[in-house]
């Protein structure tokens, strides 16, 4: 793994996400994009550092949250999906998408939970419904941005050509 590429891929990821992603109302949530990339493209190990590390990115970002719910569910959403993909490998688009769509959606109920019970305040009503529609976006675009990824962190992704 090459750690000062990952920490300035995440750190640009990062500055994306807050800066000119924050005035749309639906988007993608690309640090759980990133963080469904480097669980299925890593060992088991390195796939659990960075999904710890980019939680700490999403809690630094998330202002009205206090810190430590997005670096829980993130590192447990990506330890989960890390662990499955040693058995079942998701290396297809659409198999890609689903797995991103069912990160975002785990990991961002357990963030509120867990927001919800240290804060102690209610929650918006319409919270599950941002939601969804942050995970249908983040599933759509998340297997687009695998290969300028892979090309990045020098991870080869198409393992089975044909010739």
């Amino acid at each position: 793994m090459r750690w000062f590429r990952f920490a300035v891929l995440i750190l640009a990821v990062t500055i994306l996400q807050k800066g000119a992603l924050a005035r749309f109302n639906t988007k993608p949530d690309l640090l759980l994009v990133f963080l469904a990339f480097f669980a299925i493209y890593c060992n088991t190990s390195e796939a659990i550092i960075t999904s710890f590390a980019i939680g700490f990115a999403a809690d630094l970002i998330g202002s009205p949250i206090p810190m430590g719910p997005h670096m829980i569910s993130f590192g447990i959403c990506g330890t989960a999906l890390a662990y499955l993909n040693r058995v079942i490998a998701v290396r297809k688009m659409p198999h890609q998408a689903l797995a991103i769509f069912v990160t975002t959606l785990l990991a961002g109920a357990m963030t509120h939970l867990l927001a919800v019970l240290i804060k102690s305040e209610p929650v918006s009503p319409n919270i599950y419904g941002v939601l969804f529609w942050t995970s249908v976006c983040s599933a759509i675009v998340g297997p687009f941005l695998f290969p300028p990824a892979a090309w990045w962190m020098g991870i080869k992704i198409h393992r089975f050509r044909r010739r």
